[in-house]
């Protein structure tokens, strides 16, 4: 099954998670609208766009501005006609232990992965009404559904997308508007990288992993794909944990 050929939005696409799933889009058949912070940071992702024959639309958007989202949206309706695919992966974790953390810390965290998130969707879901409906997926984590040590106002920003995203599915179906999450276990990336400096860590994590393995970018990418596909075209409000039997075996 392929994506369908309409345009997508990719936030927080200039490494990681958010460039593999713009990548498999892309590849997929869609033209891509990718953000990050500094529009110069994109440049890679743009280019793989590209190289797999399609249209890439790179735009800076911190989106905690939420000031700044109509501007966006309305860019694309006018550059691009429409938007069929959003992507909520632009995040930021920091590890903390809670009796330490402030309200900056707390703020910058929620503000960018759980309101940011809704404002992107909300803009997002406004062009998809005036279309034939669309897909939106939010980008959740294990820690939805189990709590993490030194991770809190993470676990508390995803457990929160969660509930937003099944939230929006059961209001935004009638409008044709399909949302659904995907759930990573462990992928190493800019924002891990802390984690994987520890031998033992890694080590003692890979072997709670039945699959005996960290996730890989494309395991998430070909999700992604099929959520924002045809495929899944009767699938609204579900979270898909890609995690290699992570959760299922604790």
């Amino acid at each position: 099954m392929t994506a369908t050929k309409r345009t997508a939005l990719v936030t927080g696409a200039s490494r990681g998670i958010g460039a593999a799933i713009a990548l498999a889009l892309a590849r997929a058949g869609a033209d891509v609208v990718v953000t990050a912070r500094k529009r110069e940071d994109l440049a890679e992702t743009v280019a793989g766009i590209e190289a797999a024959g399609r249209r890439a639309l790179p735009l800076a958007l911190d989106v905690t501005d939420v000031a700044a989202m109509p501007a966006v949206f309305a860019g694309i309706e006018a550059q691009l006609g429409g938007l069929g695919i959003l992507v909520n992966n632009a995040g930021m974790e920091e590890v903390r232990p809670s009796l330490e953390v402030d309200e900056a810390l707390w703020d910058r965290i929620l503000d960018t992965n759980l309101k940011g998130a809704f404002f992107a969707a909300q803009g997002a879901a406004r062009l998809m009404a005036k279309g034939r409906g669309g897909s939106i997926l939010n980008l959740c984590s294990v820690t939805s559904f189990v709590g993490i040590s030194t991770a809190v106002p993470y676990g508390s920003s995803k457990t929160g997308l969660l509930g937003m995203t099944r939230a929006l599915a059961a209001e935004w179906a009638p409008l044709g508007i399909r949302v659904n999450a995907i759930a990573p276990g462990y992928f190493r990336t800019a924002m891990t990288d802390a984690f994987y400096a520890s031998e033992s860590w890694e080590a003692g994590m890979q072997a709670k992993i039945p699959m005996g393995r960290f996730g890989q970018m494309g395991d998430l990418g070909d999700v992604a794909v099929f959520l924002a596909s045809a495929a899944a075209a009767y699938v609204t409000g579900q979270c898909l944990t890609v995690d290699g039997g992570l959760l299922a075996s604790i």
